[in-house]
């Protein structure tokens, strides 16, 4: 099999996608300022209503923590099905359900394998809870909307050019269909981002004149193979380090950041130039460190920085920089000699997890459906913009990027061999 991880990043724009879905809600002519339309908190709890039955595929942390999560978000809400590739993940995340909330998952509602979400899709849920790593999203999602199933993902959505438009196709498919969708962008569910946001809609800060984000932290977790392991049992449960498997942590985890300041700023990237590098990480193939400069359409500069290295300064902050003053985007916004103007003064009502599930639960019951996917999927694709500038050592541009038939990882999925080319990136040699 040829190496599907690494496209000639010099010659960078592949075959399209059938169909005319490449720029499903990505043509530049979408990238403008947004509207003055304020934003509306969710409600504390989600309403009552009909028996709601969630299944959950992928139950590892996040995903044993997002159906704690959906349980949390209202009444007549049940878990009812799990998911997983290994019976380990599935069985300590059963455990968990049955300590903490006091759920039984019956013994022929446990699927596990490559095909199990197939098998959990089949069974009388309405919603589907997707945590696995993100490589397996666009394939998941698009069953579930096949199955008219109403779907929370969590971010990012995708790891490549191919598995985004897949996701922005089936996001088309869903809204058609009056499904409710849900990223896991919490921070667009929080009540004082939204407060703050909508104060950025009515000029507090003026004219967006540049926004910096950083997400300079500590390691994340890994996990050594192990003799029993197979190859490909060994990379997904080391996932977080594997860039077929995460995208890397620029598009896993700093998403959070960009996509924020994507929000507030109301525009996405034309242009990405990175720079990046491993200097300590133990398992895989990825970078721990990024720095890159997003050009948008209007020539405004955004600088976002990133890193996962253990015994340096820690740093995790967004803020957007206008001609009469800034904003954290969390809470405050300041003039521009830095005094307070404005501060959040309110609470949040819950853990920013559960209200995304609130929000999503009170759509289906209200019959207003709701959409996070093409939202999330354009800023996952800007963090691959800015992953691929620093892997190449190149300027990648979104128009092109959008159009690259790039795709990364095996495209068979059994537990054995692994089929693709392991090195770390070296910028300049693509």
């Amino acid at each position: 099999m040829p190496d599907d991880r690494r496209v000639d990043r010099r010659s960078f724009i592949g075959t399209a996608a059938a169909g005319g879905l490449l720029l499903a809600g990505c043509s530049l002519g979408e990238h403008g300022r947004p509207g003055a339309a304020h934003l509306v908190a969710g409600p504390t709890t989600a309403p009552d209503g009909r028996r709601l039955r969630a299944g959950l595929v992928g139950c590892g942390g996040r995903g044993t923590g997002a159906a704690l999560n959906f349980l949390d978000a209202g009444a007549n809400l049940e878990i009812v099905a799990l998911a997983d590739l290994f019976q380990d993940r599935l069985e300590t995340c059963r455990e968990q359900l049955e300590t903490r909330k006091n759920v039984e998952i019956a013994g022929d509602r446990r699927f596990v394998g490559f095909d199990a979400y197939r098998k959990l899709l089949d069974t009388d849920i309405d919603i589907l809870i997707q945590a696995t790593p993100p490589h397996f999203r666009p394939e998941h999602f698009q069953a579930a909307v096949q199955a008219r199933k109403h779907v929370f993902m969590e971010k990012p959505l995708a790891v490549d050019p191919v598995g985004v438009r897949s996701i922005l196709a089936t996001a088309e498919r869903a809204s058609a269909l009056g499904l409710c969708v849900v990223t896991g962008t919490q921070f667009r569910h929080q009540k004082s981002f939204i407060e703050t946001f909508n104060r950025i809609q009515d000029g507090a800060i003026g004219q967006v004149v540049t926004a910096r984000g950083y997400s300079l932290r500590n390691q994340l977790w890994y996990k050594e193979p192990r003799k029993e392991w197979s190859e490909m049992e060994a990379m997904v449960r080391d996932w977080v380090n594997w860039c077929w498997l995460s995208g890397d942590h620029i598009v896993e985890q700093h998403i959070h950041g960009l996509d924020t300041l994507f929000w507030f700023t109301g525009a996405y990237p034309v242009k990405a130039m990175g720079l990046g590098g491993r200097a300590r990480r133990v398992t895989g193939d990825q970078y721990d460190f990024f720095a890159v400069d997003y050009t948008y359409p209007d020539g405004i500069h955004v600088e976002s920085r990133c890193r996962q290295i253990d015994g340096c300064a820690n740093k995790i902050s967004r803020w957007v920089i206008g001609t009469k003053g800034s904003t954290n985007c969390r809470d405050t916004i300041f003039d521009r000699e830095g005094k307070v103007v404005w501060r959040y003064e309110g609470e949040n009502d819950n853990s920013p997890y559960v209200q995304e599930q609130i929000d999503l639960v009170t759509a289906i019951r209200n019959g207003t459906p709701v959409n996070d996917a093409p939202a999330t999927a354009r800023s996952t694709l800007a963090a691959i913009m800015a992953r691929e500038s620093a892997y190449s050592g190149l300027e990648v541009a979104w128009d092109e990027l959008m159009e690259s038939d790039m795709r990364l990882g095996p495209t068979e999925y059994a537990l054995g061999p692994v089929d693709i080319e392991r090195k770390v990136p070296i910028p300049g040699l693509a």
